[in-house]
């Protein structure tokens, strides 16, 4: 097992790694909108999603993969209201490749967030 961490993207804001690595699969912990430099990322949830899946991409990077690499996605919303404006941004960003995916209305995320992303991809053989 090896704790997988990269200045691409946010710190982690708690006890918990960026991602671990573990017999050929990699997985992330849930990203929410802040930047690299642990800031919160104000705008929509347009605009959260996209640096949500900006920080899993940079993470995803850091152990030479990409989001076409990613089997499993875990997506909380605060209001499942904004699915569609999330969902939107999600495809464009995943294009053809589907992972399988949870999505969740939760009451609240950390720093007032609006959208987290976890996933799981699996490591080069």
């Amino acid at each position: 097992m090896e704790f997988v961490a990269t200045k691409d993207a946010p710190p982690a804001i708690g006890p918990y790694s960026q991602a671990v690595a573990c017999d050929g699969w990699l997985f992330t912990s849930g990203q929410i909108p802040l930047s690299a430099a642990g800031e919160k990322v104000a705008g929509g949830i347009e605009r959260q999603t996209g640096q949500v899946l900006d920080n899993l991409a940079a993470i995803l990077a850091s152990r030479g993969l990409g989001l076409a690499d990613v089997v499993s996605t875990s997506v909380y919303l605060t209001d499942l209201g904004e699915f569609a404006a999330m969902n939107a941004v999600y495809a464009a960003r995943f294009g053809s490749h589907l992972p399988a995916r949870t999505t969740i209305q939760v009451a609240a995320l950390p720093t007032g967030a609006r959208v987290e992303i976890g996933a799981v991809a699996r490591l080069p053989r």
